[in-house]
């Protein structure tokens, strides 16, 4: 399958464990820390909280984590989660053992940067359409990776782990920003998601947004869509990019392999219906594109859904 998830973290020796319950490594920057975890047997009622914003990413195996006194979610591999300073993350640990251990990062951001950067983006982009600020909307906490947020999180770990240079603080700083763009980005696409039904009358984007979704079969083009946002094609095209992540082309390739997914997972269908059915109008362009998102091509991805 894709991979939003990420790679490249080390595990510690087993020699060098202190413990087989959240065994802490710890690489400490000017604005932020970063922190590896592993677990290495079952546990549950394991309680961990920082003094700062945290983003945390699961990397390896299952947890269940309670936040906001809510009831427990999965957590798996491919997923993040923010969370508030000084809030009690009870996690579980269901299925963690020697032969299969659970591995998170959690990077603890300085309220200072993370200030800094979103008081930068409201002075220099202040116009936003999907949202009214740049910022963290704490609401949308549980969050599947997107591409380049995986992407920043890589570097970011790689920056934090191997980096030997004088500028390794200069470096990270750089990353943090792109880091906390990325995930206001995934936020609001998130947001939007769930909300553009209820906000098409309203919001410009979120009109768009269900334009889309009803029309995902239709040849959709920049021209049409920028009229429907009642915007100039250049500056639909920035806005949409800037507050969501992506371009809206690339957005509507998402939503197209998205749908052909539930089609290969729902039903019996011959992957050129799948391909008609989810807006493309040539195989082997879609049969290129879905494997590029999801790694395997339609076929064999329908074939381990029975």
């Amino acid at each position: 399958m894709q991979n939003n998830f990420i790679a490249g973290v080390p595990w510690r020796n087993e020699k060098d464990l202190k413990t087989l319950v959240e065994n802490r490594t710890t690489y400490t920057l000017h604005d932020c820390e970063l922190n590896i975890f592993e677990t290495h047997q079952e546990a549950k009622n394991v309680n961990l909280t920082f003094g700062d914003l945290v983003l945390t990413t699961m990397l390896k195996g299952k947890k269940v984590m309670h936040l906001f006194e809510k009831p427990g979610f999965e957590y798996l591999p491919g997923e993040s989660v923010i969370v508030p300073p000084n809030e009690v993350m009870k996690i579980d640990f269901p299925e963690a053992n020697l032969e299969n251990p659970t591995q998170c990062i959690a990077l603890s951001i300085s309220k200072e940067m993370i200030e800094n950067t979103f008081n930068l983006l409201n002075e220099r982009l202040p116009d936003k359409e999907v949202t009214k600020d740049w910022g963290l909307d704490l609401s949308y906490f549980h969050l599947i990776n997107t591409q380049d947020l995986s992407e920043i999180i890589n570097r970011f770990i790689r920056i934090g782990v191997k980096e030997r240079s004088k500028e390794k603080d200069l470096i990270a700083s750089f990353a943090l920003k792109e880091l906390l763009i990325r995930l206001s980005q995934t936020q609001a696409r998130e947001m939007l998601e769930k909300t553009y039904k209820a906000l098409s009358s309203s919001n410009r984007m979120a009109y768009v947004i269900d334009y889309i979704k009803t029309n995902i079969r239709e040849n959709l083009n920049l021209d049409e869509l920028s009229q429907k946002a009642c915007m100039s094609k250049a500056h639909f095209s920035r806005t949409f990019k800037v507050e969501l992540g992506l371009s809206p082309m690339d957005y509507i390739l998402k939503e197209r392999l998205r749908l052909a997914k539930q089609y290969l997972q729902l039903a019996n269908y011959q992957i050129q219906e799948v391909c008609f059915l989810s807006g493309f109008n040539n195989i082997t362009y879609f049969i290129r594109a879905f494997k590029n998102e999801f790694g395997v091509t339609p076929k064999v991805f329908q074939l381990t859904q029975k």
